[in-house]
């Protein structure tokens, strides 16, 4: 099945720990990144300017793993990368947000899919749609949504992934 993430730091090293991130994706057995989109710079969601900037990517990927194994790797990745959660937005060294998942519907108290504020944020649609053209995934279109969105304070940077 094919997945679609989005990860994005704000603290430190931010392009390390995306680097980090997407380097123990890769050595997990049962995941294959397929594409990984461009890094971005933005302006921190939902919190006032006083935060860091995040960098942001969306990461395609193939995996046997069901939607909530996919998730464990996730947040064990985020642990082993040091991630805090002092408070909901808080700043943080990394975050891995599961967006969607082929073929998967889920709304639990660990997760919805797909993630239910994905098409509200500019900083995971831009990525998303360079992973995902055509603005559509699995028969969901979200070019509406693209249209939609407020794109202002999401900038392309020259950033390379490993």
């Amino acid at each position: 099945m094919e997945a679609i993430l989005s990860l994005g730091s704000n603290l430190g090293e931010r392009l390390l720990f995306l680097n980090t991130a997407i380097h123990a994706l890769r050595g997990v057995p049962e995941v294959e990144i397929i594409k990984i989109s461009s890094c971005y710079e933005t302006k921190p969601w939902g919190v006032s300017d006083s935060q860091n900037k995040y960098l942001n990517c969306c990461v395609k990927l193939k995996t046997n793993l069901n939607a909530f194994e996919l998730l464990g790797v996730c947040l064990g990745i985020e642990a082993a990368i040091g991630r805090k959660r002092a408070y909901r937005f808080a700043p943080r060294t990394i975050d891995i947000d599961l967006i969607a998942y082929e073929g998967v519907s889920v709304n639990s108290e660990n997760l919805v899919l797909p993630h239910p504020r994905f098409k509200e944020r500019a900083f995971v649609l831009i990525p998303f749609q360079e992973v995902c053209p055509g603005f559509s995934f699995w028969g969901l279109d979200f070019k509406s949504d693209f249209d939609k969105c407020e794109k202002q304070g999401v900038f392309k940077t020259n950033y390379n992934f490993m």
